[in-house]
């Protein structure tokens, strides 16, 4: 087993006495001092700083990379203007997910945001789409830090430390400037359901950044335990759980992102036709417990008239909404909020209703052409 990579922030989180596990390849914190519960209040609440430098960046550039990137995602990068970012995912042959991504357009390149260790048995077949294409794919993941500013004030944080105009930043577009000295491209995305900005820059630099967003009176440091409860209650996917090589963008609820008519044959595009034409037979659904005191975790079986349908996807009690809930897939004619089905908890049946997603109403910036989305 390799040992887990460390990002440029690691001492950091060991003097502030984080809880360090290993999570995409890299040795990451899971909480603080304060807590999963407060961190993610800091979020709903006020604002928090995520160190998410375990993502994997890879620039394309040359005359081909649209064409090359087109066959690659299954979005339409087409849509994309010199400052936007784009939702998408890269898929395999079935139509089912290798990742979900982010897509950055530069006036010269693009760049595609991944978690780089769940592409690399597929890196291979990726640079195999250059065909020939006159393209330049550069891994920049190592010399790049990343921090996700998160929350109601990350505007105002965010405002005080740099001279470019955040406020006028739209929902899925970026810029590039300076934030606390440091030489930044500021995104405004967001895996939380929260307003937010991404500030990627060089990872030497990344540790001047940390310094001056997180401390009294500004952000709260911010581990993947928050991470993962905001996302749950923001009904985002994370690949590994809710999606991943068995599920589809249609059953997933991710039909928006796939372009079948851009012109390009992206990867799984086949797939993908023949399941639109033909109707998904499951789809992702949300749902809260009945029972009290009762909680659905990740691998639980999910059962409808006693024959096991699926297993939780994502399950776990969160702070906002304060009860039990989870994802999960479920046959179409069950997935309507009302439905009932069980969850097997430790050996006994729990009864579940679905309901609708997402759990918390997401608060993100208004929604714009070519960038709406989802971040990560």
């Amino acid at each position: 087993m390799e040992t887990p990579k460390r990002t440029p922030l690691h001492k950091i989180h060991v003097t502030l006495g984080a809880k360090m596990v290993p999570f995409g390849g890299y040795e990451m914190p899971v909480s603080y001092p304060s807590g999963i519960a407060a961190e993610h209040r800091a979020v709903r609440e006020r604002v928090g700083v995520f160190d998410v430098s375990h993502m994997g960046e890879f620039e394309v550039s040359g005359p081909d990379r649209n064409a090359f990137v087109q066959r690659v995602t299954c979005n339409d990068v087409g849509a994309l203007k010199p400052g936007q970012a784009q939702y998408s995912a890269i898929l395999t042959d079935q139509g089912t997910f290798v990742d979900d991504c982010l897509v950055y357009r530069f006036e010269d390149r693009l760049m595609l945001v991944v978690n780089a260790a769940n592409i690399a048995p597929d890196w291979g077949h990726i640079v195999a789409q250059k065909r020939g294409a006159n393209v330049r794919l550069r891994d920049i993941s190592d010399q790049t830090g990343l921090l996700a500013v998160q929350g109601p004030a990350a505007e105002t944080l965010l405002a005080q430390l740099t001279a470019v105009g955040v406020a006028m930043i739209p929902y899925y577009h970026f810029v590039q400037g300076m934030v606390a000295g440091v030489q930044c491209f500021i995104s405004r995305t967001g895996y939380t359901g929260e307003d937010g900005f991404e500030l990627y820059a060089r990872a030497a630099d990344t540790e001047a950044l940390w310094h001056a967003l997180v401390g009294a009176g500004r952000a709260e440091p911010c581990g993947l335990g928050a991470r993962d409860t905001l996302r749950l209650e923001a009904g985002y996917p994370l690949y590994g759980s809710v999606i991943d090589a068995g599920v589809t963008p249609y059953e997933a609820g991710l039909g928006w992102i796939v372009k079948l008519e851009k012109g390009a044959d992206f990867t799984g595009l086949a797939a993908l036709k023949r399941q639109k034409l033909e109707g998904v037979k499951r789809r992702l659904v949300g749902f809260k417990l009945l029972e009290p005191k009762v909680v659905a975790r990740h691998g639980y079986g999910v059962y409808l008239d006693g024959t096991q349908v699926d297993v939780v996807r994502s399950g776990t009690v969160t702070p906002t909404v304060n009860c039990a809930i989870g994802m999960t897939y479920l046959p179409v004619a069950q997935a309507k909020p009302g439905g009932a089905f069980a969850i097997d908890v430790r050996g006994k049946r729990a009864a579940a209703e679905v309901v609708a997603l997402p759990f918390v109403a997401r608060r993100t910036k208004t929604m714009v052409e070519g960038g709406s989305g989802k971040g990560r």
